[in-house]
C-alpha cells in the first residue's frame, strides 16, 4: 500500500484577508490554522506533507514552519510560478496573480508520486475529514475513482460577510455530478441561507453539501489538469483575473466519463479567515477546542 501525502495550497495572494494568513497565528502556543490539520493528518495516518507556496516568501514559511515539524512528517516544498506548464506561452506582463488552485496542484508534478489529499492553508477541517481522507486514499483511490470531502453549507458560513461555495449536486451513489459555484452566500434577515447571482436572490438549503477545497487524488491527475491547462490558457490568457480552479478540472474528468468522484460527507464544523474580522472568532473556536481536550495548548511538544 502506498502512503498517502497531504498537499497544502500556501501561494495565495490573499487579496481580501489582507495579510499573508497562511502564517498567521491562532492556537495558543503560536499555531497557524494549517498547523492544526497537519496534526489531525498526523493522527489519521498521513506521514508526509507538501506545501505549495510562493518562493518569495519560502524563507519566512520554513523559518515557522520547519522547526514546529521537525521530525513528526516528511517535509516537502514546491513553488507556484507563473510560467510552470505554460508551454512557451509568454505570460502577459501585467499578471501577477496566481494561475489558481488547480495550477497548483498541476507544481506537484514529479514531487507527489502517490495518492494525494489536497486542502487550503487557511481553512479549519476537523478531525473527521482527515480519517475519511486517508481511509478513501489508502482503500478506494484509484486512477477512475477520486474523491472530495463534502461539508453541510450551514457549518461553513462566516458572520463578517457573504462567502463563495462550490455547492456539490450528487447522484444517489454519493458521486458528485457537479460543483455549482456560488460567489455570494450568506443568511438573510429571516436567517435563511441565500445566494445572489445575475438573476436575483435564491434560498439554498442548509444541508447541502459544498466544496471546502479537500480533495483526493491519484498521480493520473496531474495529466488530466495539464491537459485542461492548455485549453485553459488558450481561452484566458490574456485575462489578468482568470483562474485556473480544481472545480474545473474535476467537471471535465466526470464529463468526459474518465471516472467519478466520490463526495464524503463530514459532520465537521468548518471555520477560516476569510475576512480580518473572522480571526477572533476562529481564534475563539480553538480555544474552545483545546478547553474541551480535542487538542492540546501546544500541538509539537
Amino acid at each position: 500500500m502506498q502512503q498517502p501525502t497531504l498537499v497544502i495550497l500556501a501561494a495565495g495572494m490573499a487579496s481580501r484577508y489582507g495579510s499573508m494568513k497562511q502564517i498567521q497565528s491562532f492556537g495558543p502556543s503560536g499555531e497557524t490554522i494549517m498547523e492544526y490539520s497537519i496534526y489531525d493528518a498526523i493522527k489519521a495516518g498521513f506521514k508526509k506533507v507538501v506545501f505549495i507556496i510562493r518562493e518569495d516568501f519560502a524563507e519566512a514559511f520554513r523559518e515557522i514552519i520547519e522547526p514546529k515539524l521537525g521530525n513528526k512528517i516528511e517535509i516537502g516544498f514546491v513553488f507556484q510560478k507563473l510560467e510552470s506548464f505554460t508551454e512557451e506561452r509568454p505570460v502577459p506582463a501585467g499578471r501577477t496573480k496566481p494561475w489558481g488552485t488547480a495550477h497548483a496542484v498541476l507544481c506537484c508534478e514529479g514531487t507527489v508520486n502517490e495518492p494525494f489529499a489536497v486542502i487550503n492553508a487557511d481553512d479549519f477541517y476537523g478531525s473527521d475529514a482527515f480519517k475519511k481522507a486517508y481511509n478513501f486514499l489508502t482503500g478506494q483511490c484509484n486512477d477512475q475513482t477520486y474523491c472530495i470531502i463534502g461539508y453541510e453549507l450551514k457549518k461553513t458560513l462566516s458572520e463578517n460577510g457573504s462567502v463563495s461555495r462550490g455547492v456539490c449536486e450528487v447522484d444517489n451513489d454519493n458521486n458528485l455530478i457537479s460543483i455549482a459555484e456560488r460567489t455570494k452566500i450568506y443568511r438573510n434577515e429571516k436567517g435563511e441561507i441565500t445566494y445572489e447571482d445575475e438573476n436575483g436572490k435564491h434560498i439554498v438549503s442548509e444541508d447541502s453539501k459544498v466544496s471546502m477545497n479537500f480533495w483526493g487524488f491519484a498521480p493520473n491527475i496531474f495529466d488530466v489538469t495539464k491537459e485542461e491547462f492548455n485549453r485553459f490558457l488558450d481561452e484566458n490568457i490574456s485575462n489578468p483575473k482568470s483562474e485556473f480552479f480544481i472545480p474545473i478540472v474535476a467537471d471535465h474528468f466526470i464529463k468526459d466519463g474518465a471516472g467519478k468522484i466520490k463526495v464524503i460527507p463530514t459532520s465537521s464544523q468548518w471555520f477560516g479567515v476569510t475576512y480580518k474580522e473572522d480571526a477572533p472568532a476562529v481564534q475563539k473556536s480553538i480555544d474552545a477546542l483545546v478547553a474541551t481536550g480535542e487538542y492540546p495548548d501546544n500541538l509539537w511538544r
